[in-house]
């Protein structure tokens, strides 16, 4: 599961948020639903994280700064933008496609297997637990 964030900072004199000074940094921490950490790792302001889901079911993702001391210069606002893609979003179809050499064709057929996979995926998560909530700087995601 790949995710993308991004941070900004309150700017008090502008009064808006600004992109983040590269000394920021983050920690990112994803938990699988028996609660075994499978990613803990600092990173800068941005950056792009990967994990693999080996266990159905809620997983949670903590981003958290590590420096108060940015957040004390930004009267302790800090926005993070997140993007975590799952299912047939994470594949590059043109990428493959042009690494296997496949048809237009094979392509497509290719896609649809996936969707398929992605959809009885889902509906076993939803056997097992319904819902995404956040909760205390915890996001959790199928």
């Amino acid at each position: 599961v790949p995710g993308n964030y991004r941070t900004q900072l309150w700017d008090k004199q502008s009064e808006a948020f600004l992109p983040s000074t590269p000394g920021l940094g983050m920690h990112v921490e994803v938990k699988d639903p028996d609660g075994k950490v499978v990613l803990s790792r600092q990173y800068g302001s941005e950056g792009r994280f990967t994990f693999t889901s080996h266990t159905p079911g809620e997983h949670q993702i903590c981003l958290h700064s590590n420096s108060t001391r940015m957040a004390l210069f930004a009267g302790g606002k800090l926005r993070v933008h997140l993007d975590i893609q799952v299912g047939e979003h994470t594949n590059n179809y043109p990428e493959i496609a042009a690494k296997d050499k496949l048809t237009e064709l094979q392509l497509r057929a290719r896609q649809l297997l996936e969707q398929v996979e992605q959809i009885q995926k889902e509906q076993n998560y939803q056997r097992v637990r319904p819902g995404v909530g956040i909760d205390q700087g915890w996001a959790s995601i199928r």
